[in-house]
């Protein structure tokens, strides 16, 4: 039922779940959220997921110039300009010639948790594709490249101001990376997903894909790839998809700075409660969830509070743990009361960080809302 998406009002069975997939047992009675409807499609449905890899239906998709109409995959063709020795276009035979490169990872939009109830657009696949990184230094970059701009075909008229009259300017959907993070990177020109080809929606017949960036950043319908001498300076990069934030000082001012919206944040959720029947007749609530941020090698570990109480670490998962794929994590609470409660996770990272609650600084003086990475408290009834 969870795998089919069926809405049923408590009291249901988690078929077809196993121990080694997301802890939970076969015969726990799911426990709702309440005030949380369960996900559409083409949204990840928390509450029924079984599986590090989610299934294709429950994929979201963004497309900020609507969809372009791609030609098959023998037509399909990669240019490759700018400040490099060997210019030129490339087909998908060529480039999958190239050696196979796979990424197991957590693709996040950066909009996913903006408003209450929303924390769906997310999903964890394995893509395949060629080494971006390779691709580059096949094309003999010259000694003046400082950015590699990756265009897409999706397209728009944009109203630009131009002095002091406004004029329509046609735009690709483009995003850039610096050159030295370009060849150091471990980004794919990805093909497959899953071992399946991309689905139109998903940037059919090649996207870039960067571990541990927002959606944002992974570009879909590639349509050429060039190489800078300065910086790129696109709609989405230097006027959307920016993030305003506040720092307060030591003498109280408060100094806000823009940055562009690139490597994901630290962030954890709790994702399902179930109930769980003992031997000793006594039930136990059992809660698992989910971890991820830009490298998996980061994060130490998370914290789940229940009714204000205190901060109690979970149990994380030993599985997969690929370096950008998300992590499960659970926690078995006996004694509990019926009623209704409010339980909330953290992630911790190696270096100390903590994901931090809206009324911390690091959100309360956030001014955008994307970006969304604070706690996200969950409301069950026992």
């Amino acid at each position: 039922m969870l795998k089919g998406g069926a809405a049923v009002a408590g009291g249901m069975m988690m078929g077809g779940l196993s121990e080694s997939v997301f802890g939970a047992a076969e015969d726990e009675e799911w426990i709702p959220f309440v005030g949380a409807p369960r996900a559409k499609p083409g949204q990840l449905d928390w509450e029924g997921l079984d599986s590090w890899i989610t299934p294709q239906e429950q994929v979201f998709s963004v497309a900020h110039y609507g969809y372009p109409k791609m030609p098959k995959e023998q037509d399909y063709r990669l240019n490759v300009s700018g400040d490099v020795k060997k210019p030129g276009t490339f087909s998908m035979e060529d480039i999958r010639a190239l050696p196979r490169k796979e990424h197991l990872m957590t693709l996040e939009c950066s909009g996913n948790g903006m408003s209450d109830g929303f924390m769906a657009a997310i999903y964890n696949a394995r893509f395949a594709g060629a080494s971006l990184a390779d691709f580059l230094k096949s094309a003999g970059i010259k000694e003046s490249a400082r950015e590699v701009v990756i265009y897409g075909h999706d397209k728009k008229m944009e109203t630009m101001k131009i002095g002091k009259k406004e004029e329509k300017i046609p735009f690709h959907f483009a995003r850039s990376i610096p050159i030295d993070e370009a060849l150091a990177s471990n980004a794919i020109l990805a093909y497959e997903a899953n071992d399946k080809a991309l689905t139109a929606k998903n940037g059919f017949p090649l996207r870039l894909i960067r571990p541990g960036y927002y959606g944002i950043a992974n570009v879909k319908w590639l349509r050429s790839i060039e190489v800078w001498d300065r910086p790129y300076m696109g709609k989405y990069m230097a006027r959307e998809y920016v993030t305003l934030r506040g720092e307060r000082q030591k003498d109280g001012e408060i100094v806000y700075k823009e940055t562009s919206i690139g490597r994901m944040n630290l962030k954890s959720i709790i994702a399902r409660v179930t109930r769980r029947k003992n031997d000793d007749g006594k039930d136990s609530v059992m809660i698992y969830g989910a971890v991820w941020g830009p490298d998996a090698k980061e994060i130490q570990s998370v914290e789940i509070k229940i009714d204000g109480g205190k901060w109690q670490k979970v149990k994380l998962d030993e599985n997969p743990r690929a370096r950008h794929s998300w992590i499960f994590f659970s926690y078995e609470w006996k004694g509990a009361l019926s009623g209704k409660h409010t339980l909330v996770s953290r992630g911790i990272s190696r270096d100390g960080h903590i994901q931090p609650s809206k009324d911390d600084d690091e959100i309360a003086l956030k001014k955008t809302g994307r970006e969304a990475y604070a706690q996200y408290p969950r409301v069950i009834e026992v």
